[in-house]
C-alpha cells in the first residue's frame, strides 16, 4: 500500500509499505479521508517524542476490509470512523475510567502507524459505525469528540458569555459546541478576516479581529470581562492574554496544544482574588457517540471547513498548506 511517513523530525516521504494484517480483535480499514491536525504539525517537528519511522494521522473514517479473530458486530464493507485512542484498560488511571490519562496510552497515528495510508489497523474497540455518513465529513468526528470532551470539563454555566481565542478548524468546531452548550453570547477571536466571516456565518455573536484596538473592541462588547475564555490557537501569548479578558469568577480552558517547552506568566493573587477556574482538556475520553450525535441532528456543521482533499502521494504539499495558517482543514483521501 502507499503510505505518508514522518522518517525523522521535518523529514516526510511517500512510499510503498506492507498493507497491516488484522489479529485477535483487531480490524483492518480502507482509509477514504484522514484529516491533518495541528497534532500532525507537531510530530513532523519532532515533539510528543514519536518513534520513527512513523505512518500518522488520527482523524480517519472509511471502510472495514478484514477482521481478526474475535471481532463480531463488525463485518466486511461497514462504514466506520476509528478512535485513535487506546487505552490498556487496567492502569490505575483506566480502572478510574480516566483513559486519556492512561499510563500505557497510545495513539493510532501518534505512537503507532495511522490513517495517513490506504490502509490502516485499528482495535475492535476503537470502531464505530457512521451509517451513510459521508467520509469527508466523518474524518472530522476525532475533532469534534476532542471538542466535547472540552466542553464537558467546561460546564458552561446557561446563559453565560463566551470569548474564543482562534477561529481555525477548532476553533469553529468549539465555536458551535460552546452555543449548543447554553452559552448565551459568543464571540470570536483571530488574525484573519476571512476566518472570522466564516465564524459569523456559524453562529458566532460578535468578531474581534485581533489587532492594535482588540482589547478596546472586547471591553466594549462585555465590560466587565466573559464568563468564559478559551483558547484554541495554541499560542503561548495568546493562552497568558486570555486572563486579561475573564470575568471574576469566570473559567479559563487551555484547548489549544501549545509547545511541550512553553511557559506563560499568571499572577496567583488574580486567581484568588477573581476566583478562577482554570481547565485544561487533552485529546479526548468515550466522545465519539455525542460527536457522531452532533452531526447526525445537524447541530455541527463541518462542510464549510474543509479547504483541500489532496492524494496521499501530495501529502509534504498538504502538510505545508495545513501548517500555514492559510486553509482551514486539509485531508488526504487515498
Amino acid at each position: 500500500m502507499k503510505a505518508a511517513f514522518y522518517e525523522a523530525p521535518y523529514k516526510v516521504a511517500v512510499h510503498e509499505a506492507p498493507r497491516p494484517q488484522p489479529g485477535p480483535h483487531e480490524v483492518v480499514v480502507r482509509v477514504a479521508a484522514c484529516g491533518i491536525c495541528g497534532t500532525d504539525q507537531h510530530i513532523f517537528q519532532g515533539d510528543f517524542f514519536p518513534t520513527y519511522p512513523l505512518i500518522g494521522g488520527h482523524e480517519m473514517a472509511g471502510e472495514v476490509v478484514a477482521i481478526g479473530a474475535g471481532v463480531d458486530n463488525v463485518t466486511e464493507g461497514e462504514r466506520v470512523a476509528v478512535d485513535p485512542s487506546i487505552f490498556c484498560g487496567y492502569c490505575f488511571f483506566c480502572q478510574r475510567a480516566q483513559g486519556n490519562h492512561c499510563l500505557h496510552w497510545n495513539g493510532i497515528g501518534v505512537t503507532r502507524n495511522g490513517g495517513f495510508a490506504e490502509y490502516v489497523l485499528a482495535p475492535r474497540a476503537n470502531i464505530y459505525p457512521i451509517g451513510a455518513m459521508p467520509y469527508e465529513q466523518a474524518a472530522f468526528i476525532e475533532p469534534i469528540s476532542c471538542v466535547v470532551y472540552g466542553v464537558k470539563r467546561l460546564r458552561i454555566p446557561v446563559g453565560a458569555n463566551a470569548l474564543i481565542y482562534g477561529a481555525g478548524t477548532i476553533g469553529l468546531l468549539m465555536l458551535q459546541l460552546v452555543k449548543h452548550g447554553g452559552a448565551g453570547q459568543v464571540v470570536s477571536v483571530d488574525l484573519k478576516e476571512d476566518k472570522l466571516a466564516l465564524a459569523r456565518r456559524l453562529g458566532a455573536s460578535a468578531t474581534v479581529r485581533a489587532a492594535e484596538k482588540a482589547d478596546d473592541e472586547l471591553r466594549q462588547l462585555s465590560e466587565l470581562g466573559f464568563d468564559v475564555v478559551i483558547d484554541c490557537t495554541g499560542v503561548p501569548g495568546v493562552v497568558e492574554h486570555m486572563f486579561t479578558h475573564v470575568r471574576d469568577e469566570g473559567k479559563l480552558l487551555f484547548f489549544g496544544v501549545n509547545p511541550t517547552e512553553a511557559t506563560i506568566k499568571v499572577s496567583p493573587y488574580d486567581v484568588y482574588k477573581k476566583d478562577l477556574e482554570i481547565l485544561g482538556s487533552f485529546a479526548l475520553r468515550y466522545t465519539f457517540h455525542q460527536a457522531i450525535a452532533l452531526m447526525q441532528n445537524g447541530s455541527v456543521t463541518v462542510q464549510p471547513l474543509l479547504a483541500e482533499r489532496l492524494p496521499i502521494e501530495r501529502f509534504p504539499e498538504a502538510l505545508r498548506l495545513a501548517g500555514s495558517g492559510d486553509a482551514l482543514k486539509v485531508q488526504i483521501q487515498p
